[in-house]
């Protein structure tokens, strides 16, 4: 997929995650809660930008490292920021027995930075 369009579907769906939690989940989630929520929005849409600017380098000089950083930025986005939506929420969605869902959200830490550390590399 092209990475503008991808940036742009995740940038939409940010835009629409923190809404939800701004006017609906509000009202059922504790502070604590809405907090967390919050967080995995506003990852989401700081890698949404690192996958944009991937695409524009991409477009510009089409080296595979940019196409991987982006790869690891959206593995970033499903492990951190999903598993910060499903973990402020699993009481509400009936999924409190989910204890696994905590060691995840490292795993997406540690995606965002091999992403950012693949831009830094000088391979092709």
């Amino acid at each position: 997929m092209n990475l503008i369009r991808l940036a742009a579907i995740l940038g939409a769906t940010a835009v629409i995650l923190g809404a939800f939690g701004a006017h609906t989940l509000k009202q059922y989630l504790t502070p604590e809660q809405l907090q967390t929520f919050e967080t995995g929005v506003r990852y989401q849409f700081y890698h949404t930008f690192a996958i944009l600017f991937c695409g524009l380098l991409f477009n510009h000089n089409p080296l595979k490292k940019y196409n991987m950083a982006a790869g690891s930025f959206l593995a970033g986005i499903v492990c951190f920021s999903g598993s910060l939506y499903l973990l402020s929420t699993r009481t509400l969605l009936g999924f409190d027995s989910w204890s696994w869902l905590g060691p995840i959200t490292p795993i997406g830490g540690l995606m965002f930075i091999v992403g950012w550390v693949m831009l830094v590399l000088k391979k092709k």
